[in-house]
Order: C-alpha cells, then structure tokens, then sequence
C-alpha cells in the first residue's frame, strides 16, 4: 500500500527534495520495483496519483504489480476511463480485511468500526491519539482512544517503497 505519488508534479517533487519532478518519479519507480517484484503482486495506491493532470498516467506502466487505486482529492473524475487503461480497479474506499482504506483519513466515529484506517493525503506524520466521538447507537460521548488506528502510506513517508498490508497490521 502507497498513497500521494504525485507524478509529474514539479512542486511536490521540490517539496520531497528532489531537483525535478523527472528525478523524483525516476526514484519512485525504481524504490517501488525494488519491492514489488512480480507482475501479480497487488498493490493498493490511495490517492493523488496525479496532480489533476491524466497525462502522467503512462507512467503507471512502469511500476511493478496489479494496482487498484483509492481516489484522492487531486484525481478527477474525469479522469477514470483513462486511468482504467492502468490500473485493474478504481473505487472511492475500500473496506480491506476490516480495515477502511481511504485517501483522506475517516473521522473518528468511523475509524472505531474498523482496525485500522491506512490512509494517505497528509504529507506528514500524523498522530491523534484521543478524540471524544459520539457512541454509534445514542447521543452519549465516549473517549476513544485512536493513536492505533491511523497509519499513513504518504509515498515520502515510506521512501516511496510499498508497505505490506501485514507490516501495517503489526507495526
């Protein structure tokens, strides 16, 4: 699992500490193959593939694996029939072995249902380790405590590798 690759995106490129966007997809690609060695491994990419821009999408090409792709607030909608020449699936969440993959963090109240929410879109590390939510069936407050049930797959995050959905699960 990865999120946010931003291909092709010049001031993201910038941003992660690379001279040009051409550099950076140049390491993602070769860190990304470096992991997912075979055509048939599965990867779950949540979100910002792009910038709001489908001519990058070739690119997708070059990286190793069946790629099913969570949208995110940068991928239009527009978009997706091309995006279908690339990758096997686009779906707006998807809800994995009790786990809610999203692009975009799911609210506490939702996140109490799953194990985890593996996520994307904050360039950084997040921690929220205490939110009060309402109980699903009343209007009472409960504490909940959430600091275990966020992880981040931002593609700088990971140093553009791939993470195992195993690894997430017992990190």
């Amino acid at each position: 699992m990865i999120g946010c690759l931003h291909l092709s995106h010049e001031s993201m490129a910038k941003h992660r500490g690379f001279n040009n966007s051409e550099e950076h997809d140049n390491y993602l690609t070769s860190q990304w193959n470096s992991v997912v060695k075979s055509k048939k491994d599965i990867v779950y990419i949540l979100g910002d593939l792009t910038m709001e821009k489908a001519a990058p999408y070739y690119k997708l090409d070059h990286l190793n694996g069946i790629k099913h792709v969570v949208l995110g607030n940068h991928d239009r909608r527009q978009d997706i029939t091309k995006l279908l020449g690339y990758v096997q699936s686009v779906s707006g969440v998807i809800d994995y072995k009790g786990c809610m993959l999203s692009h975009v963090p799911i609210h506490p109240n939702e996140a109490c249902f799953y194990r985890k929410n593996i996520h994307a879109h904050i360039h950084h590390i997040n921690q929220l380790e205490e939110c009060v939510v309402y109980s699903s069936y009343t209007d009472n407050e409960i504490i909940v405590r959430t600091e275990n049930k966020y992880f981040n797959v931002d593609a700088k995050l990971l140093d553009f590798k791939p993470i195992l959905f195993e690894d997430i699960i017992n990190s």
